[in-house]
């Protein structure tokens, strides 16, 4: 026996339910330079709150299994967002957002686009390896965020 403890901790019918309100934002924040201004000022008002309370921590593991499972449990936002390189996202629609948005939406988050207020949920994929831009994470959070994308 290696005397390591391999229980997993969660079990079926465990309610895992995500924070309204997060102090978390994971972002590859390598790709700054081609973000869209709006979503460039949301994450300097993170760094930087204006109205003096204490920033958000940046956390990006660059696994999005693992971040999206930090922002569950902690709360927070997850973001890869399209950019100037990428205009429809990286990620992949069929495989990649829309089983992470489900599961973030089945804890009482919500999973956007960024463009409008649009679900990842609702978007028909019309390629295997279609991507899109991805918002997901605290209600409260995203809703935040959208209100920047929206100015």
């Amino acid at each position: 026996s290696s005397g390591i403890n391999a229980e997993w901790p969660l079990r079926p019918g465990d309610n895992m339910t995500i924070p309204k309100k997060g102090k978390i934002y994971s972002i590859n924040e390598g790709n700054a330079q081609y973000l869209d201004n709006r979503l460039q000022r949301y994450l300097n008002d993170c760094k930087f709150p204006k109205d003096g309370s204490k920033p958000k921590s940046a956390r990006y593991v660059g696994s999005m299994v693992a971040d999206v499972h930090r922002t569950i449990c902690y709360g927070g936002v997850f973001m890869y967002p399209a950019n100037s390189l990428s205009p429809n996202g990286k990620l992949r629609l069929l495989y990649e957002c829309n089983p992470m948005a489900y599961i973030v939406e089945q804890a009482g988050g919500k999973a956007v686009t960024g463009r409008g207020d649009e679900r990842v949920l609702d978007l028909l994929p019309t390629k295997l390896h279609e991507r899109c831009p991805i918002y997901l994470g605290s209600s409260d959070d995203i809703d935040v965020i959208l209100s920047y994308l929206k100015e």
